[in-house]
């Protein structure tokens, strides 16, 4: 780990590109964090390229843009990966046409699995389970995919992200859910987003940049900086998020770089000759 300061030049050197995760480095709920606007720009400034990663599935990248674009951030929808696409597209490779798939999850997540009619929806005669965030999760949600798992249906989650950062603190993610069908279900799912490496090796495959030369910068030390580091990137923790200074203390997992926001980043491509 190092700190943000006078080593933060050697660490940053070989980046020519950033895969860059947004809630709790972007913003919390629906309130940019400082600096954001500011870094990105930075950025495109200096062309230094730059596609967004996240696990939550609970908007499309369309949705993300908009979202974005409120807090005068633009970034296109082709430069946004999430989740949602990363499981989609694992179950193309997997799957034949017409596999009966139950979904638990945010219509967005339901769009990219079940929206142009590749896959069946199904209930408890499923043959995959996709689970994700659901703000709107009840008993019954649960329940339909509990027994779709006990029946044998393939679990597949999105990522196990165990909580989300919203103005008001953390609430419950992703991880949350799949806690408790894991615990319902005594099984466990196949997890597609980080800290699995395949969704920031594609985003920095739509870059054009090798692993070598590509930086994540997440506030996560269980999911962006560990899928980070098994890509092979240059990982950047910013402590605006989930992950704390006092988490970093207790943890063997150590980012490359740790900053407190994102002012030391956007001071060293402001001054970068």
């Amino acid at each position: 780990m190092t700190l943000a300061g006078a080593d933060i030049a050697p660490r940053l050197a070989p980046v020519r590109g950033y895969v860059i995760d947004m809630d709790g480095v972007l913003y919390r709920g629906d309130t940019a964090l400082p600096h954001a606007r500011e870094f990105l720009a930075a950025l495109d400034a200096r062309g230094i390229p730059y596609v967004m990663a996240t696990n939550n599935s609970t908007r499309t990248p369309e949705q993300y843009t908009e979202k974005l674009a409120r807090m005068g951030i633009p970034v296109p929808p082709e430069r946004i990966v999430t989740s949602s696409l990363a499981t989609r597209a694992w179950l193309e490779e997997r799957y034949p046409a017409g596999t009966r798939v139950h979904v638990l999850g945010m219509a967005a997540l339901r769009d990219a699995i079940l929206g142009d009619g590749r896959f069946q929806s199904a209930d408890l005669d499923a043959e995959v389970v996709v689970t994700g965030a659901d703000w709107e999760l009840t008993y019954d949600k649960l329940a339909r995919a509990c027994l779709a798992i006990r029946r044998g249906a393939t679990w597949v989650a999105t990522n196990p992200d165990t909580t989300f950062p919203t103005e008001e603190g953390l609430v419950p993610g992703a991880g949350a859910i799949l806690a408790a069908l894991r615990v319902a279900t005594s099984r466990e799912p196949i997890v597609i987003g980080k800290p699995e490496p395949g969704m920031l090796l594609e985003a920095g495959a739509l870059m054009g940049i090798g692993p070598e030369s590509t930086a994540v910068l997440g506030d996560r030390l269980d999911t962006d900086i560990q899928a980070g580091q098994r890509a092979g990137f240059t990982t950047v923790l910013v402590l605006t998020g989930v992950t704390s200074a006092a988490d970093l203390a207790t943890e063997s997992l150590q980012p490359d770089l740790v900053v407190p926001d994102l002012a030391p980043l956007l001071e060293y491509y402001r001054t970068l000759q």
